[in-house]
C-alpha cells in the first residue's frame, strides 16, 4: 500500500506543534458534497449487482446506521464489495466534473496548513478524482494521499499515514462522516472528530462518542487553531 505526498512520491515528513500535529482527512461526505451523487447512481448499482434499491422514505433512517447495518439491510453480499467498490470509483471518475468541495472546504484546509498542521488524505475514491474535485491549489496543501481504500480497510491506511508522518498516535486527529471512519480511527488508536454535514446524521455521530463533533467546517478551524479563531 503507497503513501504518497502532493508530488505523489512517496515520503515522510516534519511536523509542527501541539495538540495535534496532523488531521487524516477523509474525502466523500467530508471534503466533498457527493451524498446527492450516491444518491442518483445508487439505484443502477443496485440493480447491476443485485441488491435491493432503498426505498425514498428509508434514505434518512439509513443515515443513521453503521455501513455494514446498511449493507445488511440492503441485501448487499460482501464478496461483492471490491465489485461494487471498483464500479462506484470508475462512476465517480466519469462523473468527477459534476462533484464540488462543500461551501469553507478550500478556506479550511488553507488555514489549518497556515496555522502550522500537516494534512494527509484516506480515501475509497481515486487519488486521481479526489485530487481533480479538490482543484490544484487545495490538492497541492495536502501533504499525503492514501486513496482506493477498501470499504472497511481504512485503520491500516490511518497507521500507514501516521508511520510515515512520523507523529505519535496522540498527535493524529482523523476527520470523517461516517461511523466507519469512527471505527477505523478508534482501531488505529487515533482521535477521531466527526463533521456533521456529511452521510452519517449528526445524532449517530454524537452517540458513537468521537473526540470532536463539528457542525461546520469552520468550527473545525476554531477548534483545531483556537488562537486564530
Amino acid at each position: 500500500m503507497l503513501v504518497t505526498d502532493r508530488a505523489g512520491a512517496s515520503v515522510a515528513g516534519r511536523h509542527p506543534g501541539p495538540p495535534y500535529r496532523l488531521v487524516i482527512l477523509d474525502f466523500d461526505g467530508t471534503l466533498a458534497d457527493t451524498f446527492p451523487w450516491f444518491s442518483r447512481v445508487l439505484p443502477g448499482v443496485a440493480d447491476r449487482y443485485g441488491f435491493r434499491r432503498p426505498a425514498a422514505h428509508e434514505v434518512e433512517s439509513l443515515r443513521a446506521l453503521e455501513a455494514r447495518a446498511v449493507l445488511r439491510h440492503l441485501g448487499v453480499p460482501g464478496w461483492k464489495l471490491p465489485l461494487i467498490a471498483r464500479h462506484m470509483r470508475g462512476l465517480a471518475a466519469r462523473d468527477a466534473a459534476d462533484l464540488a468541495l462543500f461551501p469553507g472546504i478550500p478556506a479550511l484546509l488553507a488555514r489549518l496548513r497556515a496555522g502550522g498542521l500537516d494534512l494527509a488524505l484516506v480515501s475509497s475514491n481515486r487519488e486521481d478524482v479526489v485530487r481533480r474535485v479538490l482543484g490544484p491549489e487545495s490538492a497541492g496543501l495536502i501533504d499525503r494521499y492514501a486513496c482506493g481504500a477498501a470499504l472497511f480497510g481504512k485503520a491500516r491506511r490511518f497507521r500507514a499515514v501516521m508511520r510515515a508522518s512520523g507523529v505519535s498516535p496522540t498527535q493524529v486527529l482523523c476527520l470523517g462522516d461516517e461511523l466507519r471512519d469512527h471505527d477505523a480511527a478508534t482501531r488505529a488508536g487515533l482521535a477521531f472528530g466527526a463533521v456533521a454535514w456529511g452521510y452519517t446524521r449528526a445524532e449517530a455521530l454524537a452517540a458513537a462518542g468521537p473526540a470532536h463533533l463539528f457542525p461546520t467546517p469552520e468550527a473545525v478551524a476554531a477548534a483545531l487553531l483556537p488562537e486564530s479563531a
